[in-house]
């Protein structure tokens, strides 16, 4: 099967929607959503009827949580994003049924979903919502054996916005680094699949994976989309900071 993996949308329909029509140009039998479709961007009712429609599978992001219940841990940007999500959610657009399913989808997310000896979350495998694991985690080997203790054979996640391969020898490989392709083994791996709308690995382009279980290899793939567009309509929403839009430019 070739599945897409996406995660860290946040509220960036400029974003997903090049990217769904991308996924749709590479023979792709499903879509797995890893997070945070909300939170930041000026869009999150329609990035979660598209998700609604397209993903076949949905784990719950920190946003998506904080959307629900009280943020925790959130800084001050964030938190007020956060807020002004949730009166947006609450005005639709749409009728109330609308507005009722988006609420109901976002409460009924798992934290977590294992199939086989995949593992899909937000964050990491120890904690499946709220755990960066960084680039230079790797160097916390104690911390990095936890994690690894914890995959069955791969995790998908998230959540750090900064996509790339952790192997068990205590290395970080971007997609780069692998000519975007990475062979898999049955060597454990942990697999951040970048994100969506809004990178912060100096790219500014989209980032999703596909997995493909017949070539057995992970696929990174870059994305462009109209940020220009984006970042007018986070500058047109007094409670989204400005700095929501120009760290799109350079995709940090």
């Amino acid at each position: 099967m070739r599945q897409a993996l996406i995660s860290d949308i946040h509220g960036n329909l400029e974003a997903l929607t090049a990217v769904l029509a991308d996924i749709q140009s590479k023979n792709v039998e499903r879509i797995v959503c890893l997070g945070d479709i909300v939170g930041y961007g000026p869009n999150p009712c329609q990035c979660l009827d598209q998700i609604m429609q397209k993903s076949a599978l949905t784990i719950l992001g920190n946003h998506d949580q904080a959307a629900l219940f009280d943020p925790e841990g959130f800084n001050p940007v964030a938190l007020r994003a956060i807020y002004w999500t949730r009166d947006e959610l609450d005005r639709g657009p749409g009728p109330a049924a609308a507005i009722n399913r988006r609420w109901d989808f976002l409460s009924e997310l798992p934290k977590s979903h294992l199939e086989g000896d995949i593992l899909y979350v937000h964050g990491s495998p120890r904690d499946a919502t709220n755990e960066y694991v960084f680039p230079e985690t790797i160097y916390d080997q104690a911390r990095m054996k936890v994690l690894f203790d914890r995959v069955p054979r791969l995790s998908f996640q998230g959540h750090t916005h900064m996509p790339g391969v952790f192997t068990t020898e205590g290395e970080f490989i971007p997609p780069e680094d692998c000519d975007y392709k990475f062979p898999l083994s049955e060597e454990k791996l942990m697999i951040n699949v970048g994100s969506v709308g809004q990178p912060r690995d100096e790219d500014p382009r989209s980032c999703y994976a596909i997995l493909d279980d017949q070539q057995n290899v992970v696929e990174f793939f870059r994305v462009d989309y109209d940020i220009e567009k984006t970042i007018e309509k986070i500058y047109g929403i007094p409670d989204l900071d400005n700095m929501l839009g120009d760290r799109l430019r350079g995709g940090r």
